[in-house]
């Protein structure tokens, strides 16, 4: 591989959801931007692959495609299962999307295809190697970023690199031994027949609260089915691996999926980091987002609307600020962030802690079942993320339209 000097304004290391939300926001605002991953794509990604309301109108917002996702799935509702064996349905409002299912090798690729249509330089299979720190003949400073075949100069650098952040261990803020708030098991399935085939079923399992299990339906009689739990310290990875085969013969799982179901391929597992409220977001002229913010929703394990808004938040913030104002743009980053996501990440943490109980996931169930359908379709736009889950807490964010406003890609 030869070797190539280049610069940018904004290195991107990693070419995830949040990295080329990042890119994209840059590069329309005349920002070059560069982005580099070590993996080349279309690549897979563990994930259960789906997509709230945040996740949808972030996308809409960049100007994303559906259509260039061969399997993605919209979604009108879910089944909810409570520990007692109660089942209720929720469903969402018609007028536009609030949630789908869309295979991450496939999401992750258009969005990669869509960066470089907005002008992007997206360097994949160029996996990142250092950071050093200098300044230009004006005194400014800037970033080296070593890759392979790769050393770009650049002003800022946003590291969407991951829960174990190469970017963050660099520069000295990683946390040695974190493995992350929750770990996720996913398989994918065919010849579903059974309800599974068309509806998102989660599954409140008494041996896996807070956690919980998911089957979210695929074109072609598919699913992505998986479950997640909390890491507690109790559970080890042997037993956490045990789990698996089990719930795959729960009679109630089984039905779901129809009787002839099939397993494709190998189950895969991954950590969930969510903690945006803990660690640094920013380092000088380097910013944090996504899985290396740390910014998954701690109650539901949902990461790909988070991603995708971190990605934006960050971008904005380096336009609004300017090449020479890392400081400025840093705090409005990190302000962005706390206004979008910290409230509701503290509202999670104490929501879990009641459905960590089995009467209290029973008891949510219960209240959900006997709200009516007002109660449940209003319920389930909460549940995918339409609105914020603390706005009672944060007026800021208060509006006229709220739970009233309509979905994602409505069509006029």
């Amino acid at each position: 591989m030869e070797h190539e000097n280049l610069s940018a304004d904004v290195v991107i290391v990693g070419g995830g959801p949040a990295g080329t939300a990042a890119a994209i926001e840059l590069s329309r605002s005349g920002r070059s931007a560069i982005v580099i991953d070590k993996a080349e794509f279309p690549r897979d990604k563990c994930c259960g692959d789906g997509l709230t309301t945040l996740a949808l109108r972030e996308l809409e917002a960049i100007g994303f495609d559906p259509g260039t996702v061969d399997d993605w799935f919209d979604v009108g509702g879910a089944t909810l299962r409570s520990p007692s064996g109660r089942q209720v349905t929720i469903p969402l409002p018609t007028d536009g999307r609030y949630a789908a299912v869309a295979p991450r090798l496939q999401l992750d690729n258009a969005l990669v295809d869509l960066a470089r249509a907005a002008g992007a330089d997206v360097r994949d299979g160029h996996g990142f190697r250092s950071l050093g720190r200098l300044t230009d003949d004006d005194g400014n400073g800037v970033v080296r970023i070593e890759a392979d075949g790769l050393t770009i100069d650049t002003r800022f650098v946003i590291a969407a690199d991951g829960m174990w952040s190469p970017v963050r261990k660099a520069v000295g803020l990683n946390e040695p031994g974190y493995l992350g708030e929750w770990h996720g098991v996913r398989q994918y399935a065919s010849n579903v027949t059974g309800t599974a085939a068309s509806q998102l079923h989660v599954w409140f399992e008494p041996d896996l609260l807070p956690g919980y299990a998911w089957s979210f339906p695929l074109p072609g009689n598919r699913a992505n089915i998986g479950f997640g739990v909390l890491r507690d310290g109790e559970r080890t990875g042997k037993e956490i691996k045990a789990i698996w085969p089990d719930l795959l013969e729960r009679d109630h799982i089984v039905e779901a999926l129809g009787a002839g179901f099939e397993m494709d391929d190998r189950h895969t597992a991954w950590p969930i980091p969510a903690r945006v409220d803990s660690l640094p977001l920013t380092a000088d002229r380097v910013f944090f987002v996504g899985d290396a913010a740390t910014a998954t929703d701690v109650m539901t394990g949902e990461g790909i609307g988070q991603a995708l808004l971190t990605g934006r938040l960050a971008a904005e913030s380096i336009i609004a600020a300017g090449a020479t104002q890392p400081a400025v743009a840093a705090a409005l980053y990190e302000q962005e962030v706390g206004h979008h996501l910290v409230a509701d990440h503290k509202m999670s943490v104490a929501l879990g802690s009641v459905l960590a109980k089995e009467w209290g996931a029973r008891g949510a169930i219960r209240i959900v079942a006997a709200s009516g359908e007002w109660g449940r379709r209003n319920f389930a736009r909460w549940m995918f993320e339409d609105e914020p889950r603390a706005v009672a807490l944060t007026p800021s964010r208060w509006h006229r339209r709220f739970l009233k406003q309509p979905g994602a890609y409505r069509t006029p």
